[in-house]
This record gives C-alpha cells, structure tokens and sequence, in this order.
C-alpha cells in the first residue's frame, strides 16, 4: 500500500496502532506523553515501530495526569470504588475524556504539519469498554474536528475489526509485533493488567506456539 502523505497516525506502540501503522503507511506518526506510567515504554516502542517502517515520528509531551484516573495513572485499584473501578468507568484503565483529548492534540500537530487527517487505533473490541472507542463517538468528534481550522478529519478506519483481524490483514511482522508495549502500569510489562492479558491472547491466537 503506498503511503499515505495527509495523514497523522497516533501511535501508542500498541498492537492496534502498530498494525494500523502498517495497514496504512502513514508518512507521519505522533506518540503523545500525556504523563501516563506508561509512557517511555510507549515511546520507544512507537519510535521502534516507525524506523522499521519509514515513517517520520512526532513526539510530544503534556503532563496531564492532574485529571488522570486508574491504572494508566498509576492508581492502585484500592483507590478507586469498591469494586476496582472509577464510579464513571467501565474499565480499570479508565482515563476521563482520553481519546478525546489526545485526538484533540494530535489535530494541533496535524494542523501544524499541514496534514488532513488524525487516524485512531481504535478496533471493534474497545465499544465493550469505552465509550470513546465506538464508531459513534468517532463519528461526532470528527465532524467537531472538522468544523474548525484546517478542516481536520478523524477516523478509525479498524474501528470493525478485531485485534486479530486488524493483524491478519495488514499481515503484520511477528518480527515487529514483538517490539510493541501493552501494558497499562509500568514501563517492564507488569503481565497481568488487561492490556498485557489482552496481548497475550491476541499473540496466542495470531502465533500459537
């Protein structure tokens, strides 16, 4: 596929946006630090994933743990509800607003490098536990992106597929794949917390051993 020179991918250094990052070919990719526990672990991993690819990557840095909520900002769960989560998330790695909020940024540095387009990594599984990961949500904030300057999109072009699916279609490396970083508490993969029991599966299921 050639690459796509309109558009900025945001790229946690995950499985989903890494195999997004080779299903699209963007020519710029951007790792936000937004002062998650996670952060470097995710830097690197983007940076990795966009040498091996050829794809020119951002960085950029905005402590916002201020407003930051469970395990992405280093939360134990006992300081959360009775039973492990923020009284307004589904999910243990609940952060407030997230998706919306590093959308809303990496349009700022889209608009700065004259591209036209923001990609999420987004697959069909995050609806299950994020609002902010349905194709609904998706919908409204690009049509506000869109309205102001520069005329920016967003999408979430796997937003239908799974995990494995997004994998088995961009045909991803396992050389590559091995680089990416899951986890939600620590820079070393703590193993246990949904983002690295999710990796686990998924890489169980796409190279069994």
């Amino acid at each position: 596929m050639p690459a796509s020179t309109d558009e900025l991918l945001l790229l946690s250094g995950g499985l989903d946006s890494s195999a997004l990052a080779v299903l699209r070919c963007p020519s710029n990719a951007l790792t936000i630090d937004y002062g998650h526990v996670c952060a470097e672990a995710e830097r690197v991993a983007a940076r990795t994933v966009c040498d091996l690819l050829g794809i020119a990557h951002h960085t950029l840095t905005i402590d916002c743990s201020a407003i930051g909520a469970g395990l992405l900002a280093g939360r134990d769960l006992s300081d959360q509800t009775s039973n492990g989560r923020d009284e307004h998330g589904a999910a243990a790695e609940f952060w407030p607003f997230r998706n919306q909020l590093l959308a809303t940024l990496a349009a700022g540095v889209a608009y700065r490098l004259g591209l036209k387009r923001v990609v999420l990594g987004c697959v069909s599984t995050d609806r299950e536990r994020h609002v902010d990961g349905s194709p609904s949500f998706v919908e409204a904030l690009a049509a506000v992106t869109r309205m102001q300057e520069g005329g920016i999109d967003v999408v979430a072009p796997a937003s239908e597929l799974t995990t494995q699916d997004l994998i088995e279609l961009a045909e991803v490396p396992l050389s590559l794949l091995g680089w990416t970083h899951s986890c939600h508490t620590a820079n070393l993969a703590c193993g246990s917390c949904p983002g690295c029991r999710k990796r686990s599966l998924v890489l169980d299921d796409v190279a069994p051993l």
